[in-house]
């Protein structure tokens, strides 16, 4: 009789989890749908009445390419007679100190 519950208990947890899984995805696949049938009207209404198609999200990844590439200067290091922002110096050579080279033991 307990084999019986617990084969039970576990068919219906099964059941139960399959059931789960395939509401998600019909839910999801829905949405799908109805997106796509939106898409389609506005495409259609867009064509109908001799607009051009605008997109939902204006991005335009030329925009930030452009962005990207035209701002070098805060990326590339700075040149050597040039001075640097804060009153900061460079570092003389004079001030440069050697170190003697130990053997390691």
């Amino acid at each position: 009789m307990n084999d019986m519950l617990a084969g039970l208990t576990r068919w219906m947890l099964r059941l139960v989890v399959v059931a789960m899984g395939a509401v998600l995805f019909l839910s999801i696949l829905a949405l799908a749908f109805v997106l796509a049938v939106a898409w389609g009207l506005r495409l259609t209404w867009a064509r109908l009445t001799g607009r051009p198609v605008t997109p939902w999200m204006r991005v335009d990844p030329r925009g930030a390419w452009s962005q990207a590439t035209r701002s070098t200067a805060r990326w590339t290091a700075h040149a050597a007679g040039t001075a640097r922002a804060g009153g900061a110096r460079l570092r003389e050579v004079a001030d440069v100190t050697d170190v003697q080279v130990r053997e390691v033991r």
